[in-house]
């Protein structure tokens, strides 16, 4: 049975898998992991992270396929291993290793998402115009420019305390108006 799935294209998989298929499910998975585990370790170079992350997006596959409408599976599961790896570091600072990481990954993913992207990163864009002027300056400093808060102090003339509360009230309006998840998808979108 497995044999005459693994002919069958991810269209005709995820149908088996929607009816409950396990053996679909493993097809989509012996197809797919090794790619996506490569991807991930490429993008953030630590393989347990990257072997979660796919086990992750694996099992949210399965147990969303009832519900799910996927066009191009593999531009999706790209897609998720990105979208999953920005949800584990959307706390932490890009370091200019990892920016310049995800600056040169090609993407040769090409659907018809790109454009929903695109508006989604005009609107996330149109926000941080909504915020103060020196709140927006400190968070596109500290965010997309990596500068750190003593940086932005002296850069700016203003204190630490300053700056943190900035940054803070930045991202309490972005996930407030976006989510967080969404806000994670927008910081490491924006580099490819």
């Amino acid at each position: 049975m497995k044999t005459t799935l693994s002919n069958l294209c991810d269209s005709e998989l995820q149908q088996h898998v929607k009816e409950g298929s396990k053996q679909a499910f493993e097809v989509i998975f012996d197809r797919y992991w090794k790619r996506l585990f490569a991807y991930a370790f490429k993008i953030y170079n630590d393989e347990k992270i990257a072997e979660d992350i796919v086990q992750e997006i694996f099992i949210s596959l399965w147990e969303k396929s009832n519900e799910a409408n996927i066009l191009n599976l593999e531009a999706y599961l790209i897609k998720s291993v990105k979208y999953k790896i920005a949800n584990y570091i959307r706390d932490l600072k890009f370091s200019p290793v990892h920016i310049e990481i995800l600056h040169n990954i090609p993407n040769t993913f090409k659907t018809e998402k790109d454009l929903e992207y695109k508006e989604f990163e005009k609107d996330i864009f149109n926000e941080i115009k909504k915020l103060p002027p020196k709140c927006q300056e400190v968070f596109i400093l500290s965010r997309f420019e990596d500068y750190s808060n003593a940086e932005i102090a002296e850069q700016l003339d203003i204190s630490v305390r300053t700056v943190e509360k900035h940054i803070s009230n930045a991202l309490k309006h972005l996930k407030a108006t976006i989510g967080t998840y969404h806000l994670a998808i927008l910081i490491t979108g924006m580099f490819l």
